[in-house]
C-alpha cells in the first residue's frame, strides 16, 4: 500500500533525476556546495516528504472548502496553514537556498527545487506563501542595501516574516507600463530613500493575513517627474519595500503602515492562499507617523524597478512551472493508484463470450494505459525541465569558468518562459486525463483530482499568461538575441543526439529530434527576416507550443540515454531487480511515447508559424 509521500512523489524519480541524470554528486564537489553531501540531500528530501505529508497535505481539502474571508479583525485563513508554514520555517527550509552570509544553508538550487516539489504536490496554495517569501528575500539580498537586507530580508529567511510581490493594478493587468501607483519622495533615513505610495494593487497573493509577524510587500510604482506627471512606459517604474508594519527601533515593528485590504478575490483554485486588492495611501484607518500614504523604501535606483522585479518574477515563473508539474504529477499518481484498484469491464473481445469472468482492473485496458502513459510523459518531462533549469542556476552560481557561467545564464534566460508555460499547459492536460480515468468519480468532490485540476488551471495565467511567455521567448529571447542562445541550446541538443548512438533503439529518436530542431531554426530564420516585429510575433504562442515540445523531447532522450545505459549495465552485472527493471523500462517507454505521439505535433504548428499566417491577427473585430 503506498504511503502518503509515495502518492505525492515517487522518490525513485527524484533520485534518478538528481543523481543519475543531473550528476548532483559532481555539483556537490564545487566550492559553493561542498559542505553538503549525498547523505545531506537524502536527509533533506526525507524531511520534506515527512513534513509535506504531515503538515501540508491534511488541510489541502479544508483550505479549498473554507476560503479566506475578510472579518472585522482582518483576513482569516484556516489555522493549519500557519502551523504548516511554521514547520517549514523551523526545519530551515526558508533559508535552504540562501548563502551562509545571510543565514542560509547554501543548498544547491536543484536540491531546493526537488525539496519544494513535495510541498507543491501536497498543498500548492499553502506552499505559495513560502515560495513568494523566498523569492522576495532573494531579490532583496541581490538589490537591497545592507540595512534593508537586515531589516526585511533576514526575517523572511528566518521564517518570521512573509513576503509578496505587488505588480498588477485593476486598470493595468499585465501591462505594467500602465500602472498608476505613485511614489512621492519623503526623506532619506537609515533604510534608504523613503517615499509615500498612493494607489491600488490587484491579484496580490498573500496580501494580508495574520500568519506571520509582518508582511513585506515589494511594490512597483512610478515616481512623478518634476512637473508632477508620471513617466509613460516602463522606464518610470521603480521597486519599493512596503511592509505591513514599519520598524520603530530596537528591532520592533509597531507602526501599522497605510496598506489595507480593499477586497478578496474568490478563485476557482489555489483557494488557501489569500488573494487581495490592496489599497495604498488612503489614510484610513492608518496614518503612519501621523500622515497618510504607505511608507515605502526604494530598492535600487529610480526607474530600474521592472529590471529589478524581473529577478523575482523569473524565479516565480519557474516556481509556477514546478507547481504545475507537481499538481499534474500528483494527479497522475492518484490516477495510477485508482486504475490499479478499480475493477471494471473485461479485456477487449471478451465482453459477450466471457461475461461471467471477473472484471479486470481498468489499468488492463489499452486506452487507460495510453492515458496513464501520456500523463507520465507530461509530468515527468515537466519535472525534468524545471530541475534542469535549477541545475543551470547552479552552474551560473558555481562554475569555475566565466564562459560556462555565461552560457548557463543564456540558457536559463531562454528556457525560463518554457519552464513556466509548458508545465502549466501539459501538467493541466495530465490532470484532465486523471479525471477521465476516474470516470464519473473524477468530477465528484469525493476525490481530489477535480481540485488538482482547478488548482492547476490558474498556472497558465499566474506570473504572465502563456501568450506573454510566448512573446518573451520568441521576441526577447530569440529574435532580439539574433538566435545566440538558441544556437547554444542546439549545440546541447546535438550532443544528446550524438550520445544516443550507444543504443540502437534510441537512434531513430535522435534523428527525429535533430530534424525537429532544424525545422525550428528554419522558422526562426524566416521570422528574423521580417522587419516589423509585431508581424513576426503574431503567432508566437503556437511557436512556444512547438518549441516547448522540442525541448521536452530533448530532455526525454537525454534521460533515456541514462536509463538505457543503467539498464544494460545492471543486466550485465545481474544487479537489476524487478522493481529497477520496471523503473528503467518506464523511462524508456515514456520517451518512446513522447517521440511517437507528441513530437509529431510540432510539424503543423511550425508550418503555421513559418507561413506567417495572418488568419487570426487580421481578423476584423466585428467578424467574431
Amino acid at each position: 500500500m503506498p504511503t502518503q509521500s509515495d502518492v505525492l512523489l515517487n522518490r525513485r524519480d527524484l533520485d534518478f533525476l538528481l543523481f543519475e541524470w543531473l550528476k548532483l554528486d559532481e555539483l556537490l564537489e564545487r566550492p559553493p556546495f561542498s559542505e553538503h553531501s549525498r547523505e545531506t540531500v537524502a536527509a533533506v528530501l526525507d524531511m520534506c516528504a515527512e513534513i509535506a505529508s504531515r503538515e501540508f497535505l491534511p488541510h489541502y481539502r479544508r483550505s479549498d472548502v473554507e476560503e479566506p474571508r475578510l472579518t472585522e479583525q482582518g483576513v482569516w485563513v484556516v489555522p493549519e496553514i500557519g502551523t504548516a508554514l511554521r514547520a517549514f520555517a523551523d526545519a530551515g527550509l526558508s533559508a535552504a537556498v540562501f548563502d551562509a552570509s545571510v543565514g542560509g544553508l547554501q543548498l544547491p538550487e536543484v536540491v531546493c527545487s526537488a525539496a519544494m516539489s513535495y510541498f507543491m504536490a501536497a498543498n500548492i496554495a499553502t506552499t505559495g506563501y513560502a515560495m513568494l517569501t523566498i523569492a522576495n528575500a532573494r531579490l532583496l539580498t541581490v538589490f537591497g542595501q545592507p540595512a534593508q537586507v537586515d531589516t526585511f530580508a533576514k526575517p523572511q529567511i528566518e521564517g518570521r516574516f512573509l513576503g509578496t510581490m505587488c505588480l498588477s493594478e485593476p486598470q493595468a493587468g499585465s501591462s505594467l507600463a500602465d500602472i498608476t501607483t505613485r511614489a512621492i519622495f519623503e526623506q532619506d533615513d537609515d533604510l534608504g530613500r523613503r517615499f509615500r505610495l498612493f494607489g491600488n494593487k490587484m491579484w496580490i497573493s498573500g496580501g494580508d493575513h495574520e500568519l506571520s509577524e509582518n508582511i513585506v510587500h515589494l511594490v512597483l510604482a512610478k515616481i512623478p517627474s518634476a512637473d508632477g506627471q508620471l513617466v509613460p512606459g516602463t522606464k518610470g517604474v521603480s521597486t519599493f519595500i512596503v511592509p505591513k508594519y514599519l520598524p520603530t527601533g530596537a528591532g520592533a515593528f509597531a507602526e501599522r503602515n497605510d496598506v489595507v485590504v480593499g477586497g478578496l478575490n474568490h478563485k476557482m483554485g489555489y483557494r488557501g492562499i489569500v488573494n487581495c486588492l490592496l489599497n495604498l495611501g488612503e489614510g484610513e484607518p492608518y496614518r503612519p507617523f501621523g500622515r497618510p500614504g504607505a511608507v515605502g523604501y526604494l530598492v535600487g535606483e529610480p526607474g530600474q524597478g521592472l529590471a529589478i522585479m524581473f529577478h523575482m518574477m523569473n524565479e516565480a515563473r519557474i516556481g509556477v512551472g514546478l507547481g504545475a508539474a507537481m499538481l499534474g504529477y500528483r494527479g497522475y499518481r492518484r490516477a495510477l493508484e485508482y486504475a490499479r484498484q478499480r475493477a471494471q469491464g473485461r479485456p477487449l473481445g471478451r465482453g459477450r463470450t466471457r461475461a461471467a469472468e471477473p472484471q479486470v482492473p481498468i489499468i488492463e485496458h489499452p486506452d487507460v494505459k495510453r492515458m496513464l502513459l501520456a500523463q507520465k510523459a507530461y509530468v515527468e518531462g515537466a519535472l525534468a525541465l524545471v530541475l534542469y533549469c535549477a541545475r543551470l542556476a547552479d552552474h551560473r552560481r558555481g562554475d569555475d569558468s566565466e564562459q560556462a557561467r555565461a552560457e548557463a545564464n543564456r540558457l536559463l534566460d531562454l528556457l525560463t518562459p518554457v519552464a513556466k508555460a509548458w508545465p502549466s499547459e501539459w501538467g493541466l492536460a495530465a490532470n484532465d486525463l486523471a479525471i477521465q480515468i476516474y470516470g464519473g468519480y473524477g468530477y465528484a468532490r469525493d476525490y481530489d483530482v477535480e481540485q488538482l485540476y482547478r488548482d492547476n488551471r490558474l498556472n497558465a495565467i499566474h506570473e504572465g499568461t502563456t501568450g506573454i511567455q510566448a512573446l518573451d521567448l520568441l521576441g526577447r529571447k530569440i529574435l532580439r538575441d539574433r538566435g545566440t542562445a538558441l544556437d547554444t541550446l542546439r549545440q546541447r541538443v546535438s550532443a544528446t543526439a550524438a550520445n544516443a548512438d550507444i543504443d540502437a533503439t534510441l537512434r531513430p529518436y535522435a534523428s527525429a529530434l535533430l530534424e525537429a530542431w532544424i525545422e525550428i531554426a528554419a522558422v526562426v530564420e524566416r521570422l528574423m527576416a521580417i522587419d516589423d516585429e509585431s508581424v513576426a510575433l503574431r503567432n508566437a504562442t503556437p511557436f512556444l507550443a512547438a518549441f516547448g515540445h522540442a525541448v521536452v523531447a530533448w530532455l526525454w532522450l537525454d534521460q533515456a540515454i541514462v536509463a538505457a545505459s543503467a539498464f544494460c549495465a545492471g543486466a550485465r552485472g545481474g544487479t537489476l531487480n524487478e522493481r529497477e527493471t520496471d523503473f528503467y523500462n518506464g523511462k524508456l517507454r515514456a520517451c518512446r511515447f513522447f517521440f511517437e505521439a507528441e513530437l509529431p505535433r510540432i510539424r503543423p504548428q511550425l508550418a503555421f508559424v513559418g507561413s506567417n499566417s495572418d488568419v487570426a491577427a487580421a481578423m476584423p473585430s466585428g467578424a467574431f
